[in-house]
């Protein structure tokens, strides 16, 4: 029991690495710009994580853990913030190969405008349920800026694929909060969140689960980009 944690993670991990090699994904090829991208995302969600258990938005079961901590975050926990957004990333960039996914400006503005206030707004009412009000704002101010000051094209493609992520979501974040165990690995203090439940995964997890992604794949996109343009003007200068 004390290795289930890692377990969870490991088994997140280990199909989306293995075919990380194969020949026609050769995701390989992006474990740069994804590592350094996530190594800047993990850093801001860890920071955000170590404060909410300090004060007790949520925490950890110690029968689930190997006993391992840094600042007050258990290891396994950590390495949830590298091996889901692999996973998710890796899945992004499969079907990135597969399928063209796009919408027009004006379908982007919509979206992103419609969602951006009910979050905005749905944070605010809640302003007293920590984890509604930081997770609601933060993803709506952030999908703003990401939207109206970099620019990005690809929305579209994470929006559409973010349902698909949902399943193995599920599955990993419902045996996290507790589904068919005696006691949950993760539990939520319900006074910090609205208290709806999908399963055992507080509403919530969706959003921030999105917030991860989002924050991954700009990142991973945009140092993407910032390599081929370096990769090209070596080539230019050696030609």
């Amino acid at each position: 029991m004390k290795s289930l944690y890692l377990l969870v993670d490991c088994c997140t991990v280990l199909i989306p690495f293995v075919f990380s090699f194969h020949p026609k994904l050769k995701f390989y090829k992006h474990f740069k710009p994804f590592f350094i991208a996530n190594m800047i995302t993990a850093f801001l969600f860890i920071c955000w994580d170590i404060l909410f258990t300090k004060i007790g938005v949520w925490g950890f079961n110690p029968d689930y853990v190997l006993g391992i901590y840094f600042f007050n975050l258990p290891l396994e926990e950590i390495l949830f913030f590298i091996c889901i957004p692999y996973a998710c990333v890796f899945t992004y960039h499969c079907l990135n190969l597969f399928f063209q996914i796009r919408w027009a400006s004006k379908t982007q503005n919509i979206f992103v405008i419609s969602i951006s206030s009910l979050l905005l707004c749905f944070g605010i009412y809640f302003h007293a349920k920590l984890y509604t009000a930081s997770t609601c704002i933060s993803l709506g101010i952030i999908l703003l800026l990401i939207t109206y000051l970099a620019k990005i094209k690809w929305l579209a493609k994470l929006v559409m694929i973010y349902p698909i992520l949902l399943i193995p979501f599920f599955i990993v974040n419902g045996i996290l909060t507790g589904s068919g165990l005696p006691q949950p690995i993760v539990w939520y203090n319900n006074a910090e969140n609205i208290g709806i439940q999908l399963w055992t995964i507080p509403v919530e997890d969706i959003f921030y689960g999105f917030e991860l992604m989002l924050i991954n794949v700009y990142l991973y996109e945009m140092l993407k980009l910032t390599f081929n343009i370096q990769l090209k003007t070596e080539d230019e200068q050696a030609i």
